[in-house]
């Protein structure tokens, strides 16, 4: 049961709100390695629940599971110009494979003589692995596509990190495409990017926004970054997935060529797509609140929570009676539930420790409900109760599920619009991008005007959109800072 110590209001300090809930919902803690964390039971199995569905979509999209070495040679990643420049800081490099006790017995000390012929870097990314695999699979068009995905790690050596967000060592999916022509890869890219979207929205009810990077925020050796945008409740933006157009860079480092079916030797065109742990992040920071976690029911472990309320052992007998059979109607609709019948935890301890973890819906029936035929229902994203008749309980929980998760949905996204605006000069925009938000602003299209702007506000853009925003139309302008022509507004955000 987690500690009910009150946690710091959103308001007062966003930052130290969203590291105590972390902890105190019992998600992750700080591990004994400098940057990285321990998920805990509870924040691993929304990980989980975010891995089953992610992967049902995959798998319809006839993408297969694979999995590939956590170590790749140095000499790797050196064969992609940008892909080398884009890691080669956050890389952590393995040199020997051998400890052994000092000689001056102070302890273990790496053993001289066990130096690696070929130093070995911890995954930061995989294409690199991927692609030297990709060669030994790939001689003719009839063995394209190839459709990979992999569930793992990957060691990114952050030096400022913070629990799902940013740490050194988090969990993922990569998926990695071969293809035969430009236009196919291309279009994969995007059609992950939709499965992404789908994803965020419906079972995260989190609303995106869909688009395309800048040159300079682009995937280091890729061609187009395609990518989904959330905001979150203090107006920052959150990268939320991502899916690349590589072309032929991989395939070219790496000498991946295929027979065509008109008998020519071509290179192949790949993607490369992934999500992060950092969702966990943007879950908690889109919906929950100064009371704890609030989680849609599509994503939450335990979707409704039934306690019953007892004194005697005669007493939970009866209740039991009524409450088991409702248990089972619910799990045999596929309904996660979850019935604590704990006697270490009085009612009211339960209540709070199931609102911090932000499970969707209570139910709670004492000796009296069950004289009355009634129980009492509590929705967590409203924090409003009732008490109703027990008759047709099953089914009204089951619509309550669905109105709480297109609530949600919309709640973020009435907030993103109330907070999306237009600016048209660079002295306005200095301004407004300091209150947080999405900045709707024109740019001339080069990597010299986004730098300068990221180098004076720290705001980036976080995507060419490719539709239009509710409200706002897209036309074409002048850029705010020097004037020149732009092809229409882009999203300028503070980000994580």
């Amino acid at each position: 049961m987690a500690s009910f110590q009150k946690l710091t209001p959103r308001g007062e300090d966003y930052s130290k709100w969203y590291n105590e809930l972390v902890v105190k919902a019992d998600l992750a803690e700080q591990s004994a390695v400098r940057g990285c964390m321990v998920i805990k039971p509870y924040g691993y199995a929304i990980w989980e629940t975010i891995q089953a569905e992610l992967d049902r979509r995959f798998k319809a999209q006839g993408v297969k599971n694979a999995y590939f070495p956590l170590l790749i040679p140095k000499s790797f990643l050196s064969r992609e110009a940008e892909h080398v420049e884009g890691f080669a800081k956050e890389c952590a490099v393995v040199t020997h494979h051998r400890l052994m006790n000092d000689p001056n017995g102070k302890g273990v000390i790496v053993d001289p003589q066990a130096k690696l012929e070929e130093e070995l870097i911890i995954r930061p990314t995989s294409e690199t692995i991927i692609w030297s695999t990709y060669k030994n699979w790939i001689s003719s068009y009839r063995d394209l596509p190839i459709l990979c995905n992999q569930w793992c790690n990957v060691m990114r050596w952050e030096m400022r990190t913070r629990l799902f967000l940013r740490t050194a060592e988090f969990l993922w999916q990569e998926g990695h495409t071969a293809h035969a022509t430009k236009e196919e890869a291309e279009d994969y890219a995007r059609q992950m990017l939709d499965v992404y979207a789908d994803f965020a929205e419906n079972v995260m009810a989190i609303p995106v926004v869909k688009g395309v990077k800048s040159p300079n925020e682009r995937f280091a050796g890729a061609l187009n970054t395609y990518c989904i945008e959330a905001m979150m409740q203090d107006g920052k933006a959150l990268q939320a997935g991502t899916s690349h157009f590589l072309g032929q860079n991989f395939a070219k480092s790496f000498d991946v060529q295929f027979l065509s079916k008109e008998n020519k030797y071509e290179y192949v065109w790949a993607t490369s797509w992934g999500v992060s742990t950092r969702l966990m992040g943007a879950l908690i920071m889109t919906h929950s609140d100064d009371n704890g976690l609030v989680l849609p029911p599509h994503l939450a472990p335990i979707q409704v929570v039934i306690v019953p309320i007892f004194k005697k052992e005669e007493d939970l007998a009866k209740l039991m009676e009524k409450l088991n059979p409702i248990a089972d109607q619910m799990k045999a609709l596929g309904i996660r539930v979850k019935v604590d019948t704990d006697e270490k935890y009085t009612p009211g301890y339960k209540f709070a420790d199931y609102e911090l973890k932000g499970v969707p819906v209570r139910l709670a029936m004492g000796g009296r409900d069950l004289e009355n035929n009634t129980i009492e229902i509590a929705r967590r994203d409203t924090q409003s109760k009732e008490t109703i008749s027990l008759d047709g309980i099953v089914e009204k929980v089951q619509a309550l599920l669905e109105e709480i998760q297109k609530n949600l949905l919309t709640k973020a996204l009435d907030f993103r619009i109330a907070n999306t605006r237009e600016v048209n000069s660079y002295e306005e925009f200095k301004e407004e991008v300091k209150k947080g938000g999405f900045i709707l602003a024109h740019w001339d299209g080069t990597v010299e005007t986004e730098q300068k702007i990221k180098d004076e506000t720290k705001a980036t853009i976080r995507c060419i959109p490719s539709i239009e925003l509710p409200g706002h139309k897209n036309e074409p302008g002048k850029c705010m800072v020097t004037g020149k022509p732009s092809a229409g507004r882009v999203i300028f955000a503070l980000s994580y």
